[in-house]
């Protein structure tokens, strides 16, 4: 099958830092399905593998964990998918991606394709969404209930990006919270408010300052989608007593934290990495192929809305390179796709 893959960890420069390969096809078993790929898409965690794959790779890694499509068979302990139905997710991160024709993938991981959405609108979610969803509903355990979260609130940092983008959606739609967001450009604020932010912050400036000046005193949740160390004292300072907190980005081993400012407030401070469940195999990882098909009802019902925002044409190295140079220039607002014929 045709796929693309790193033979060598180049810089996104290099025509060659991602290849057209040809490749021998999957074959489910077990509780895997086989998925002929119709669409994916492309975040972060791809640019960061493809640079830290290795050198002379005998066998290419396939990149890619965000994909929509059709199973198109199922191994002999499956019982929730059948061949034809339409699918999306994310899968595992410590597996093959999804950069290729087929694909295989455990139905723990997989959800039903919202009916509403095109397979490239579909593949842009799941990854964003899970993030979001887990960090949010599962970490910090906000309640999906308006009536409780009347009076709270939420930081979003890093509105714009992939998962900024629904987890606005998610803390507006499901947990009525009122919704802060930063960004620093006026597409990406005109973006956050489109989905959903009451106030959107400059993150360039400094955020203290910018609470004042949209009169916001304090929120009981924070969400940071960005570097960790860079407003790490700023979330210190805005998160109300007895707050809780939420990291998806390492900390750079040159910029430690201290993490003792958050000790008077009683903060809880949480990760979300959310290839936890397939990375480890715990107990409850159908619950994330659940979440998913969760969240597509809610697509259909029209409660949230995809996040698609630019197409690169159909899959091949030179497309796919483009896509990880846009990611890489950190002006991505939304996601972007690819299809795959």
């Amino acid at each position: 099958m045709k796929a693309v893959g790193v033979h060598n960890s180049l810089p996104v420069v290099e025509p060659n830092a991602l290849e057209d390969v040809d490749i021998p096809a999957p074959v489910a078993s077990g509780r895997q399905l086989l998925v002929r790929v119709r669409a994916i898409s492309v975040n972060p965690v791809d640019t960061k593998i493809r640079m830290t794959a290795g050198s002379r790779l005998d066998f290419p890694r396939i990149l890619g964990w965000d994909c929509a499509g059709i199973v198109e068979s199922v191994g002999e302990q499956s019982a929730d998918f059948k061949p034809g139905d339409q699918v999306y997710y994310a899968g595992d991160v410590t597996q093959p991606g999804c950069n290729s024709q087929f694909h295989v993938i455990d139905e723990r991981l997989v959800g039903k394709k919202p009916a509403s959405l095109s397979f490239e609108d579909a593949a842009a979610m799941p990854l964003t969404t899970i993030t979001a969803w887990e960090a949010m509903f599962e970490r910090m355990g906000i309640p999906m209930d308006p009536e409780t979260n009347k009076d709270r609130s939420i930081l979003i940092i890093g509105g714009a990006g992939g998962v900024g983008s629904i987890a606005i959606q998610l803390a507006k739609k499901l947990a009525g919270l009122k919704v802060y967001a930063t960004a620093s450009r006026p597409q990406s604020e005109q973006w956050c408010r489109e989905m959903g932010a009451d106030a959107v912050l400059n993150h360039r400036e400094e955020l203290e300052d910018e609470c004042k000046r949209n009169g916001i005193e304090g929120v009981d949740y924070i969400l940071c989608l960005v570097g960790t160390a860079q407003y790490w004292r700023a979330m210190a300072d805005i998160i109300r007593p007895q707050g809780k907190l939420c990291l998806i980005v390492d900390t750079e081993s040159n910029q430690p934290v201290n993490i003792n400012l958050f000790k008077p407030k009683s903060v809880a401070i949480t990760w979300e990495f959310m290839f936890t469940r397939a990375r480890f195999q715990t107990a409850d990882m159908a619950e994330q192929g659940a979440l998913l098909t969760r969240a597509a009802a809610l697509f259909d019902q029209g409660e949230l809305r995809h996040t698609r925002t630019e197409h690169y044409g159909d899959l091949s190295a030179t497309n796919l390179l483009k896509a990880h140079a846009k990611l890489e220039s950190g002006s991505m607002i939304g996601k972007l796709v690819l299809s795959v014929a």
